[in-house]
């Protein structure tokens, strides 16, 4: 399984940028990102409405908080915190 070597938030472009040690670089929407949450919440609306959620076009990554070897915990621009992007969910998105 690949492993993050960096993380970089670009505001002006509002996208996660990531490089992988096997080499990938990816670069991924903040709006993306914030309608593929992994909370329980966003998962059951995802299931129930069969629709992706509803993003504010001007959302905002505000944090990146490491969480162990696993993953990281995203803090969006509307509040929402409480997705945790496994790292080999976090290599399985794209722009």
């Amino acid at each position: 399984m690949a492993h993050p070597l960096s993380l970089r938030n670009h505001k002006p472009s509002a996208t996660l940028h990531v490089a992988w040690d096997d080499g990938a670089q990816q670069a991924l929407a903040h709006a993306l990102l914030r309608g593929q949450c992994q909370c329980a919440d966003c998962k059951t609306i995802r299931r129930n409405s069969g629709e992706a959620l509803p993003v504010q076009d001007d959302i905002q990554l505000a944090d990146i908080r490491p969480v162990g070897e696993y993953g990281v915990q995203l803090v969006f621009s509307d509040g929402h915190d409480r997705g945790i992007y496994p790292w080999v969910f976090l290599r399985s998105l794209s722009s």
